[in-house]
């Protein structure tokens, strides 16, 4: 990983590919991931960690369902806001104009989790991609 502060701006910008996350750095064991977002996500869990998103730009909603049973519940973030996602709780991001996201987790972790609907063709599942430059 590089040893010179990252401008996000910048990393962004230097792809075009959607639900397609770049690594920017590591700490310690996690991958610190941008992403640009549009349309929905698929419906998967983390069964083994959380899962942090940040909103950096745009609109973005979170789908949850959390438990067998519970009513599923949307959460909608504005930019600045973070938002962590528990362990094993069932989620679909989605964005109706288009999002720029940064993502915290555990290095090595599927952007489709552990349990997940069947992937469309729109949506890049990774452990996340080496930011080129």
């Amino acid at each position: 990983m590089s040893e010179r502060p990252i401008n996000l701006r910048d990393a962004l910008a230097s792809f075009d590919e959607l639900w397609s996350p770049r690594i920017v750095t590591r700490v310690n064991d996690y991958d610190v991931r941008v992403a640009k977002v549009r349309g929905e996500y698929v419906w998967h869990a983390h069964d083994g960690t959380d899962e942090f998103f940040l909103l950096l730009d745009g609109d973005l909603r979170i789908r949850l369902r959390e438990r067998e049973g519970a009513p599923e519940r949307v959460v909608a973030l504005e930019r600045g806001s973070v938002f962590v996602v528990p362990r094993g709780a069932e989620h679909r991001p989605e964005s109706d104009g288009g999002a720029s996201i940064l993502l915290f987790e555990p290095t090595g972790t599927l952007t489709v989790g552990d349990r997940h609907e069947e992937v469309p063709d729109h949506v890049d599942a990774t452990t996340g991609h080496v930011l080129d430059g």
